[in-house]
């Protein structure tokens, strides 16, 4: 991109490494390095070792690689139930590990809690259910690391001011409403997850709607060419 512009890909997926996600950018095009992806993972793997805690971890067997030597043996009580996008450890047997973990005390990690994303056979259901009944079965309160939480955005910035940036993403409560709470305008584009109407489901409203990250895009630039002190957006990756 012929720009002084910032990109970081930004990311609630939870099945993926960071390692994934890389390879599967720079496959498709994209000309990037691994810390310009910022994800919902790595913020979580951070905030573990920052507590110096471990884990019962609700993962999907790609994205445990980034959380190595974070997780319990058997004989260990967690601190801590983190919980992503993991269909095969979304059954019984596990969900009620993780709810007498919480009753002994341990803490709800949120990854993220999606409603739901966007497979190749259509919507499926996202972690935020089985988060909610955890935390209505074990009357407790989930700490949500990823998008839309307010701290994700702002970390991902950096020291960017959140006025001078752009969120471009499909999903209009994950993406755009959590970056508008967090004083960065949200580009709400209409693919992926994108359902009619759904512009019209959050106040205030996107501060734009293109058909397609590439309006989107050129919108940005065009502000640029036109003396705006917009100087970064961030790009947010469809949970696949």
């Amino acid at each position: 991109m012929a720009s002084n512009l910032t990109v970081k890909f930004v990311t609630n997926t939870t099945k993926d490494s960071r390692n994934f996600l890389f390879n599967r950018l720079t496959n498709i095009g994209f000309e990037i390095k691994k810390e310009d992806i910022f994800s919902s993972l790595a913020a979580a793997r951070s905030l573990l070792i920052k507590r110096k805690w471990k884990s019962l971890l609700l993962l999907s067997p790609e994205a445990m690689e980034d959380f190595e030597g974070l997780g319990c043996e058997k004989d260990e009580s967690p601190n801590a139930v983190v919980i992503g996008l993991a269909p095969t450890k979304f059954h019984y047997d596990c969900l009620n590990d993780a709810f007498r973990c919480l009753k002994n005390g341990a803490k709800l990690i949120a990854i993220h809690a999606g409603k739901y994303y966007k497979r190749e056979d259509g919507l499926a259901l996202g972690p935020g259910c089985f988060v909610k009944g955890l935390e209505y079965s074990a009357q407790c309160k989930a700490e949500v690391i990823g998008k839309p939480s307010r701290e994700f955005f702002l970390t991902a910035l950096g020291d960017i001011p959140p006025d001078e940036a752009v969120m471009i993403g499909d999903d209009v409560t994950d993406d755009v409403h959590g970056a508008q709470n967090a004083g960065i305008r949200g580009f709400l584009v209409q693919t992926g997850k994108y359902q009619s109407g759904d512009e019209l489901k959050i106040t205030p409203p996107p501060k734009a709607v293109f058909p397609s990250v590439v309006e989107a895009i050129e919108s940005i630039l065009e502000e640029v060419r036109n003396g705006s002190d917009t100087s970064s957006y961030t790009f947010t990756s469809e949970e696949k």
